[in-house]
């Protein structure tokens, strides 16, 4: 059993390009299209990381960190938080809701590996 990767997007083709290239660096990619899905899938599927991105429908990504990092059965979930909201502000929100790392769109998709990489290490 691989290492699973959740990708947390409600945008298609920011799915389909993080699917290709965690697919690629030999990762189990499993995918969830707004906030209700992903916190399902965390609390169901385990995975060592979560590429979720901060607005999607349902809940929002901030929504879903918090609630992740309070559950005592899955709040070791590195997650990873991927937004256009780029402001220090935006990025102290995510970080105070329980972000393991913010990355900001558009991002280098090489940076994005790395880090990837780095927090699965």
């Amino acid at each position: 059993m691989g290492t699973k990767v959740l990708i947390a997007d409600d945008e298609p083709n920011i799915v389909v390009s993080l699917s290709f290239m965690m697919k690629r660096e030999g990762y189990d990619v499993l995918v969830a299209r707004d906030g209700i899905e992903a916190l399902d899938m965390i609390r169901r599927e385990r995975p060592s990381l979560v590429l979720l991105d901060a607005m999607m429908p349902g809940m929002t990504g901030f929504d879903v960190c918090e609630a992740v990092r309070a559950d005592a059965g899955v709040r070791e979930t590195r997650i990873l938080m991927l937004t256009a909201k780029g402001r220090e502000t935006d990025v102290a929100r995510g970080l105070g809701a329980g972000a393991d790392a913010y990355v900001t769109k558009p991002f280098s998709t090489r940076d994005l590996v790395a880090k990837v990489r780095d927090m699965l290490a």
